[in-house]
C-alpha cells in the first residue's frame, strides 16, 4: 500500500479547536460539583429530548455543532466528567470526530494501516469501507455522531470504540517506521496510539452501561 507522508496543502475543514491541545488543556471552575452536575444534566436532556423527537434538522446541527461553534463550547462542561459516564462518552465522540476533521488524511492513512494488522471484527464492526480515504472516513464519523441521536446508542459507542482500536493499531504500526529516523514523530504516533486504545476501552464500558440503563 501507498505510504504518502509528503505535506501537501489540506483541503478538508480545520474545526476551531485541535483535539490534541485539547487534551491538555485545563478548564477552572469555581464550584467543581456545580460543573459535574451541569455535564450530566445537559448531556442527559439533550439526548433524551432528541431521541425522544428526532429531527433531521437538528441532529444536523448536532452533528455538525463543533464545525460552528468549536470543541470549547463542549469542552467547559464535559471534558471533566467521568469515562463511564454520559457527559464523558459524548465528550469522546466528539473529540474523534473532530480528530478526523482536523486531519482527514492522517486519520486515514492510520486506518488504513491498521486495517492490514489488526485482525478480528473490529474493522467490521467500525463499517468503513474499503479503501477508507479522507472523505470517507470524515462520513463515517458523522455516521456514527448521527447514530447517537437516531439509532442504538450502544452500537454507536462500540463502533466508535472499534474505529478507535484500528485506527490505533494504524499509529503504533506506523510509528514503528519511524522509530529510528525520526524518534519524535515515533512518539507523537506511539501516544496517539495509546490514548486511542485508552479510548476504545472507555466507550466500550460506557456501551454495556448504557445496555444496564446504567450510564448517567
Amino acid at each position: 500500500m501507498s505510504d504518502d507522508r509528503s505535506e501537501t496543502p489540506r483541503e478538508y475543514h480545520r474545526p476551531v479547536q485541535r483535539p490534541a491541545s485539547t487534551f491538555d488543556r485545563r478548564y477552572g471552575s469555581t464550584d467543581p460539583a456545580e460543573v459535574s452536575r451541569a455535564a450530566h444534566a445537559t448531556a442527559s436532556a439533550l439526548l433524551t429530548r432528541v431521541r425522544d423527537e428526532p429531527s433531521d434538522e437538528v441532529v444536523d446541527r448536532l452533528v455538525t455543532l463543533t464545525d460552528t461553534h468549536g470543541i470549547d463550547t463542549l469542552a467547559e462542561l464535559w471534558s471533566h466528567s467521568p469515562a463511564s459516564s454520559l457527559p464523558g462518552a459524548l465528550w469522546r465522540l466528539y473529540l474523534l470526530q473532530l480528530m478526523v476533521r482536523d486531519d482527514a488524511r492522517t486519520a486515514a492513512l492510520l486506518y488504513e494501516r491498521g486495517r492490514t494488522v489488526r485482525h478480528g471484527v473490529d474493522i467490521v464492526v467500525a463499517g468503513a469501507p474499503t479503501p477508507a480515504g479522507p472523505e470517507e472516513l470524515m462520513a463515517l464519523v458523522n455516521e456514527i455522531l448521527r447514530g447517537v441521536f437516531t439509532g442504538d446508542f450502544a452500537v454507536a459507542l462500540e463502533r466508535a470504540a472499534s474505529f478507535c482500536r484500528v485506527e490505533a493499531a494504524g499509529a503504533a504500526d506506523l510509528a514503528d517506521d519511524y522509530d529510528a529516523a525520526e524518534p519524535d514523530r515515533a512518539a507523537a504516533l506511539t501516544t496517539r496510539a495509546l490514548r486511542l486504545d485508552t479510548y476504545a476501552g472507555e466507550l466500550t464500558t460506557c456501551a454495556g452501561l448504557w445496555r444496564r440503563h446504567s450510564l448517567t
